[in-house]
């Protein structure tokens, strides 16, 4: 059976999209969106639902995914999304300590600027690295840094619908 075949009839897609990105609407117009026909129409149909989505839908998303390098968050809140999560942010456990407190201290700053946590796609980033992200984004008009983190979001799910691709290869 092809994999995207098999996708489709998934009895819980909802709950494996719902990990790839934790927005209700998102979901729901992903399930609208179905049959997806081929890889390229999945993603395809994930950054158009993903687009018209709103600030709600984008800080529903936010909440599901746990601050970078806060390991017992990870731990505790996203259980269903652990394995990805934590390759995700693989780079955070090699970081020198002052690094991880800039980066608790500034996500602290973030949050409380903008009214949610710092989103990155993590992956293949190291911790210094996100801290500079995390500082530069920081200078941005609430208006611009909302899109800018949904951008960031957007590449997360295509990170993860590629990982729930692979383990209904493996499965």
């Amino acid at each position: 059976m092809k994999i995207i075949n098999k996708l489709n009839s998934l009895p819980n897609l909802n709950e494996k999209l719902f990990n790839c990105c934790g927005s209700t609407s998102w979901v729901s117009k992903m399930i609208q969106s179905k049959p997806f026909l081929s890889k390229k129409d999945l993603f395809d149909k994930s950054e158009k639902n993903w687009e018209s989505c709103d600030k709600k839908d984008f800080l529903e998303a936010f909440t599901h995914h746990p601050k970078i390098g806060d390991i017992n968050s990870l731990k505790q809140k996203f259980a269903n999304t652990l394995h990805w999560a934590s390759n995700e942010q693989a780079s955070v456990s090699n970081a020198d300590m002052k690094t991880l407190e800039l980066l608790q201290q500034k996500n602290i700053e973030y949050e409380q600027k903008y009214g949610y946590i710092f989103i990155v796609c993590a992956t293949g980033k190291s911790a210094e690295e996100m801290l500079t992200i995390l500082l530069s984004r920081l200078e941005n008009d609430p208006n611009e840094e909302i899109l800018v983190a949904a951008n960031e979001q957007s590449k997360i799910t295509t990170i993860r619908l590629n990982k729930l691709l692979n383990e209904l290869t493996e499965s």
